[in-house]
Parts: C-alpha cells; structure tokens; sequence
C-alpha cells in the first residue's frame, strides 16, 4: 500500500511572497512586520530523468511576427489615456482603490459603454459582493443602458470558467479578485494561496480566449493593493483610483502597464450620475481662493505625456513644541526636509525651530522631483510673509549642492503654463527655451540663491 505524502505547511508573507519554514513576527526579505499567513503545500512531485513530451522551440526575436492589435475603446478618454489607448484583447486588467472610491461604478459604466452602440462588444459582469438585484439599482439610478449586458453573481472560479465558454465575452470583470476562489485549491477566499492562484487562472484564460479580464482589487488600511505582491506581477495593467477624503474629484494612475505609458494619470469627478471625465484638469486644480496670502504658489507637475498645473500650499509658524513638525500632504515628507537642510545649508535661512507644513491642493499626489523649487519657495513665501505674483509659476528639480537641475518637458510645461494665463516664470537655467515665448517673462536660474533673487524679498 502507497503512502499518501501528507500536504505540508508554510508561512508566506502577504507583501513580498516570500516563504518561511515557521511563522516569525517579521519578514526576513522585506523586513515588515506580522505580514506572515499560513498556507497549505501540496506534495511536490519528484522530477524524471527521462522526459518523453513535446519540446519547446526557440527563436530569434526578429523572425517573430507581430500584428497591430486593435484596441477596445472603454468609452471615457481619460481612461483609454491610462490604459495606453483602450484595453488590449488577452490582457489582464487591475484597477484598485478605497472603498467607496468608484470602482465598481466607472466599471459598470464602462460595461454600458461597451455592449451599446454601433460596434457593440459581449461583456460579462461577475459580481462576488453584491446581488443581481443590487447591480439593477445601481443601473437604474445611473440611467445606463445595460439591456444586453450579461451578469453573474458568482465567486467560483470554475463556474465563471464555464460561462465565459458559453457566452465568449470580448470583456469580463470581476468585482472582486479576493473574493474568488478555486475549488481545487484548499484555502479561504483572501488568502495568499487563493488570490495568487485565482489570479493565475484567469491570467491563462484571458491568454487562451483573447478575452479582457479586468479585476477590482481592494486595499489594506496603509493604502496599498492587499493581497500578495506577485498579484501585481501577474497582471498586464495596474492602476490605482485614489480618492482623497470628502473630495469630489478622483484620480486614476497607472502602476504599471505593458502596453502604454506607466504613471499615466486620469481625473474624474463622482457626480450623482456616475463617474464623469474631467477634460482640462488643470482648469480644475487652478481655481484659487480670492484671497492673496503668502505661502501660494503654481508648478507645472508632468503626469505620464502631459503637464498638469497644480498650487502649492506652505505653511510656517513657530514651533510650540521642542520638535519642529515637518509635514507634507501630496509630497514626499522626506524629501521636503531634505530641501530644508539645503536652503539652510546654502542660503543661510534656518526653519529649525519653525513648523512647517506643504499641501498639494486638490487631493492630488506629485511623484516628480519637479516641483522641488516651487515647494521651497512656498515655504519661504510664508516664513518671510510675502507674497507671490499670482501669474508666476514654478517648476524645477533641486540637488543637495543647492543647483537647480533642468526637468523633462520643460517647453511644453511652459507652454501650458502661457494656456493658461501666467506671464511670468521661474525654471531651470537649462530649460529656458530657445525662442522668446510671446507674453512671458522667463528666468533661467542654475541655483537656489539664484531663484530666491528673481523673487523680490524672499532672499
């Protein structure tokens, strides 16, 4: 009689995948801490010397043959813009977000879009949270035109496998991946096991049928995609809806993308019709207060192929405390007390027993070094109480020696600044353009000394 090797266990870490033999309080890859979640491991079957199947061939890469896919158009345009222009047929879509984020109203929109008009496209709505009854409601109140969009409430993998063969949709969505679960696989719903594998599967499925499968992710309460990291390995596209707390405006960015741009960003505001496209985002994240006071200023942030305007906001009073607080909401915290050491260090102005505060307004996230100058003159604009021109904008990358380095896209950040009625401007000695830009008034600058004589009395 054969014995059955009995399955083991393991303890895999929710945030990077790496194994250990015995649960520990932290991971020795990624260093986090309480991330360890036990998983079953099957018996591992032993390998044969001898192999008697089918071998793989190799090839060169430039007798491989490509065709031009055509892409299906999701229906909004900032959405095609994050997606590299439409979703790619066979590719594997992940879209995560906060609760109450929009996620599963943009994709139902999306599905109307889709299954309606003149090229009209099969769709497959599987829903793993709530009722058919509940996805009708939402509908209805959204006044979308879903007659011929096919639905589904069902968390088994196999039986959704099932009913992509029967209706050979050119679209499936999945709200929401940890919710799914394989019936071959021995975990709960959410666990490691379940959601990697889960997600493996239908990888292959949209890679054999051709079909778009888009998953909806969740997040933990730090904000990131739950579930394991090789999740995000296994997808083609990755992008993130962020919604700022009691903000009206959401922003779609993308992680990751191997067919378009990555860190491409979409705007969107909720309204009680859904989610609309915001066209000129800029026009949006502008409109300032009337009030004039110190610490305001405007840089031109490059998102993914366009520049996108947005104010800085500083704040500096007098620290109450022995610690001086250095806080940065839409920055990197780091780096703004980094640019502190340096305007101490080379311009002589010490913040050390000043609280500082910087906020980028509008619930928007910059993630380029270009707004390094305009954040640091924000902060001296409220430290020394004076005023910023209001037609002045800023932008520019600066380095730990105190010199002002140039940026990508210097001239069309420049030209989208001139759009929208600025006339004068503080850049980078290396981005100032070629040619007179008619109607503006431009200072190339190679330090910080330098920038803080172009602005009469912050220097």
């Amino acid at each position: 009689m054969v014995k059955k090797a009995k399955p083991k266990t393991a303890f895999v870490c929710t945030e990077c995948g790496d194994d250990h033999r015995q649960w520990q309080g932290q991971c020795n890859a990624c260093k986090e801490w309480n991330t360890l979640k036990q998983v079953t491991v099957g018996p591992v079957k032993e390998a044969t010397v001898g192999f008697s199947g089918s071998f793989a061939e190799s090839k060169r890469l430039g007798d491989v043959e490509t065709e031009d896919v055509a892409r299906l158009s999701s229906g909004f345009v900032e959405l095609d813009r994050v997606l590299g222009g439409g979703f790619v047929p066979g590719s594997v879509v992940l879209i995560g977000g906060e609760p109450g984020a929009g996620k599963s109203t943009l994709l139902l929109q999306v599905c109307a879009a889709l299954t309606s008009g003149a090229g009209a496209k099969s769709v497959l709505y599987v829903s793993g949270e709530e009722s058919l009854s509940q996805l009708a409601l939402r509908a209805r109140r959204l006044e979308l035109a879903v007659d011929d969009l096919q639905v589904a409430a069902e968390t088994r993998g196999e039986v959704i496998a099932q009913l992509m063969d029967e209706h050979k949709p050119a679209v499936v969505v999945l709200d929401s991946v940890q919710v799914m679960q394989l019936q071959s696989v021995d975990s709960t719903p959410g666990s490691v096991t379940q959601v990697r594998e889960t997600a493996g599967f239908f990888t292959r499925l949209a890679k054999q049928t051709g079909a778009v499968v888009i998953l909806v992710g969740h997040v933990t309460k730090e904000g990131g995609l739950a579930g394991p990291k090789v999740l995000e390995h296994m997808i083609d596209t990755f992008m993130m809806l962020e919604s700022p707390a009691a903000a009206r405006y959401r922003t779609l960015r993308g992680q990751k993308n191997r067919f378009g741009p990555v860190n491409e960003l979409g705007v969107f505001a909720m309204t009680e019709q859904g989610m609309k496209e915001v066209a000129n985002p800029s026009a949006i994240f502008l409109q300032r207060g009337e009030l004039d006071a110190p610490g305001s200023v405007v840089t031109v942030s490059w998102e993914g192929t366009r520049p996108l305007l947005v104010e800085l906001q500083a704040l500096v009073d007098a620290a109450q405390a022995g610690h001086p607080k250095r806080v940065a909401v839409g920055l990197d915290q780091q780096r703004l007390a980094m640019h502190l050491a340096v305007l101490h260090r080379h311009c002589g102005i010490a913040l050390s027993d000043q609280d500082v505060f910087a906020n980028v307004v509008g619930g928007v996230r910059i993630n380029e070094t270009g707004a390094d100058l305009a954040t640091l003159l924000a902060v001296l604009s409220s430290f020394r109480n004076r005023n910023l021109p209001k037609d002045l904008i800023v932008f520019g990358e600066l380095g730990l020696t105190g010199e002002v380095r140039p940026v990508a896209n210097g001239q069309q950040r420049l030209s989208e600044a001139r759009k929208h009625g600025f006339r004068s401007a503080i850049v980078p000695y290396a981005n100032r353009p070629k040619e007179v830009v008619q109607g503006m008034v431009i200072h190339g600058v190679k330090s910080l000394s330098a920038a803080l004589e172009a602005v009469s009395g912050l220097e």
